[in-house]
C-alpha cells in the first residue's frame, strides 16, 4: 500500500496544472506547472532568470493584464493559460501586433480595446474560443464588438458553424440586455435613497441651521495630488455617463479603479470624494460577483466532466 505522504505528493501533483510564463516584454515564454500563484513566481523566476526578476512580483493574464491574485481564481482558469509575471516597476501593456508592431510608436501605451476594428474584435474572439467564462469579465463595449460582427466572419474566426455562433451571439446580447437591466434597477433604487436622504435632510435643516456639506468642497486645490488623469477617456466617460458604470466595466477596467488613488478619482472626475470612494467599493463588489460566477461556472463543468468520464469507466 503507498504511503500518506506518498498519496498526499500524487494529489498536490495532480492539483498542478499546466501554464505558460513570459515576462512584460514577452521575447521568451516557458511551460511550467504550478498549483498556486506562490509556485508559478517560483518557477517563472527560476525559467526566467535571465530578466533578473525581483520581489515583490505581480502576476497577470498577458492577454488582458487582469491581476491574478486570487487562489481559487487561478486554479478556475484553464490550462496552458499565458501568465505575465512583472516585478513591482513594470505595467502590463497590449501585445502589439498592428502595423507589423510599431503601434507603440505612436506613443499611446492605452490601447482602448473597446473601440470597434478588426484586431480587436479577432482578440475577443479569441478569448472566448479559448474560454467562454470570458463573457462574464468582458466590458459591455466589447460584447457589443463582438454582437456587431457578422455572423460568418465570427464563426470562421472561432472556428464554429454560424449556426453555433448565432446562438452565441444571441447570448451575448441577452448578457447585454441583463446588465441594463440591472443597472436601470439600481438607479431606481439609487433614486429613492436619493430622496429618503433629502427628506431627511430638509427635516434636519428645519430643526437647525443649515450647516455646509462635509462632501462639499472636499477637494482643495492641493486635492489634485496628480494633474494627469489616472484613466483613458474611454473608462472617464463610462464612469461619469452611466448609471452603475461598475457594470460597463471589464475585470481589467474594473482593477484600475479599485486599485487608483481615491484622491485622484475624486479629481479626475470632478466628484466629492466620498463619491469616489463609493464607486471604488461598488467596482470591488462588481469584480468579487463576477469572480464569483466564473468559480460556480468552472466548478460545475468540473462536475460535468468528472460524471462523464465516471459513466466511461462504466
Amino acid at each position: 500500500l503507498p504511503s500518506p505522504s506518498l498519496e498526499s505528493e500524487e494529489k498536490t501533483e495532480s492539483l498542478k496544472k499546466p501554464c505558460l510564463v513570459c515576462t512584460v516584454s514577452r521575447q521568451d515564454t516557458h511551460g511550467v506547472a504550478a498549483g498556486s500563484i506562490a509556485e508559478l513566481k517560483t518557477k517563472a523566476c527560476k525559467k526566467l532568470a535571465s530578466n533578473n526578476l525581483k520581489e515583490p512580483l505581480i502576476v497577470v493574464l498577458a492577454e488582458d493584464g487582469t491581476i491574478v491574485e486570487d487562489e481559487d481564481y487561478f486554479l478556475c482558469l484553464p490550462d496552458n493559460t499565458k501568465f505575465m509575471v512583472l516585478t513591482g516597476e513594470e505595467k502590463w501593456t497590449p501585445n502589439y501586433t498592428v502595423d507589423g508592431g510599431t503601434a507603440w510608436l505612436g506613443g499611446n501605451s492605452e490601447v482602448e480595446t473597446d473601440s470597434i476594428n478588426p484586431t480587436n474584435w479577432k482578440a475577443l474572439a479569441m478569448r472566448l474560443k479559448q474560454n467562454l467564462s470570458e463573457i462574464i469579465m468582458m466590458s459591455e463595449a466589447d460584447l457589443q464588438a463582438l454582437i456587431d460582427v457578422q455572423c460568418e466572419d465570427l464563426a470562421n474566426e472561432m472556428g464554429e458553424k454560424p449556426a453555433k455562433i448565432q446562438t452565441l451571439q444571441k447570448t451575448l446580447q441577452g448578457v447585454l440586455d441583463r446588465r441594463e437591466e440591472e443597472r436601470q434597477s439600481r438607479g431606481i433604487l439609487q433614486l429613492y435613497l436619493k430622496a429618503v436622504e433629502q427628506e431627511k435632510s430638509l427635516s434636519r435643516e428645519s430643526d437647525s441651521t443649515a450647516a455646509p456639506s462635509k462632501d462639499v468642497d472636499v477637494l482643495d486645490s492641493a486635492a489634485g495630488s496628480s494633474e494627469h488623469c489616472p484613466f483613458s477617456d474611454r473608462i472617464v466617460s463610462v464612469l461619469l455617463k452611466k448609471t452603475s458604470p461598475e457594470i460597463g466595466l471589464s475585470n481589467r477596467d474594473l482593477q484600475k479603479v479599485i486599485e487608483e488613488d481615491t484622491q485622484a478619482i475624486a479629481f479626475a472626475l470632478s466628484v466629492p470624494l466620498q463619491e469616489a470612494k463609493a464607486l471604488q467599493q461598488n467596482c470591488a463588489e462588481e469584480l468579487k460577483r463576477r469572480l464569483q460566477q466564473v468559480k460556480a461556472l468552472h466548478s460545475l463543468r468540473s462536475r460535468s466532466n468528472g460524471s462523464s468520464a465516471a459513466k466511461r469507466k462504466k
